[in-house]
């Protein structure tokens, strides 16, 4: 028995995050039945499970992709207000090929869109406690004072709350605006905006050009590429999917903290029978 929403996300369908609001509004059935209540478990083997009447199927390969999404795209698969969305963009894998985007961009904020089928990994790389970072280039209405950029270090307070601590620099600064990088690690709606405008700075464009270890690089406006193995490793070790095997110089290291706390602790028994006086 495994949850509802770790099911649906692993199916292909949704990130956790966006099955958990599906269950939520009551778009899923178990065997017949409309189940809303987050937390709830089925057999994805034994159990008929569905969203919006369609029965899912576990997804056979996962599947990575970077997409370079265009100003004035909603970050989803299904609008409800008919806005432009990711669907046109994504049909080009074909039904097979079914991917979520990992988080989100605003309407207008181009750059890095990471694509997946792989609900556990989009989990934690959309998660801040797993620190993850993103890194932005804001064309700014002016050009920031070094004042303003401690406060980004110390963190701004916005109206839900003090946002981490994030690094800024300026890149390009041009006559009545400037170019500044800024790394952050939360995931907040707008939240690279919001920063600046607390800070009384206009985002003028806003582009994002990496998440963790993967980079927009030379990638064309409104085209995907998939994801080479180095770059999917890359990302599950930055997010604690997988480990990086021992060298013998770990071993050899290991071996010698060892080795000098045992001989600590028998220095220790020693003192403690003829202390000195």
């Amino acid at each position: 028995m495994e949850r509802l929403q770790k099911i649906i996300a692993r199916a292909g369908l949704a990130s956790r995050r966006e099955a958990e609001r599906w269950i939520a509004e009551g778009r899923v059935t178990v065997n017949g039945k409309v189940v809303s209540k987050l937390g709830s478990q089925a057999d994805p083997f034994k159990d008929s499970i569905k969203v919006d009447g369609k029965r899912i199927k576990s997804a056979a390969v996962p599947l990575y992709y970077a997409f370079h999404k265009p100003p004035g795209i909603i970050t989803t698969l299904n609008d409800p207000e008919h806005r432009p969305d990711l669907t046109p963009y994504l049909e080009r894998l074909g039904q097979k090929r079914r991917v979520f985007p990992v988080g989100r961009l605003d309407y207008n904020t181009t750059g890095l869109l990471l694509l997946t089928n792989d609900g556990e990994l989009a989990l934690r790389l959309s998660h801040p406690r797993f620190g993850v970072s993103k890194v932005y280039r804001a064309k700014l209405s002016s050009c920031p004072t070094s004042e303003d950029f401690t406060r980004l270090r110390q963190g701004i307070r916005l109206e839900d709350g003090m946002t981490a601590p994030a690094r800024a620099r300026v890149i390009d600064k041009l006559k009545t605006n400037a170019w500044v990088e800024i790394d952050v690690h939360e995931g907040r709606k707008r939240e690279v905006r919001r920063m600046f405008e607390a800070l009384g700075y206009f985002v003028e464009k806003l582009v994002r050009i990496r998440i963790g270890p993967i980079e927009l690089g030379h990638l064309p406006l409104g085209e995907l590429r998939p994801l080479s193995q180095s770059e999917i490793k890359s990302l599950r070790l930055a997010v604690g999917l997988l480990q990086l095997p021992r060298t013998s110089a770990d071993h050899r290291r290991n071996h010698a903290v060892k080795k000098r706390g045992g001989h600590q602790s028998r220095l220790t028994k020693q003192f403690a029978k003829n202390p000195a006086s």
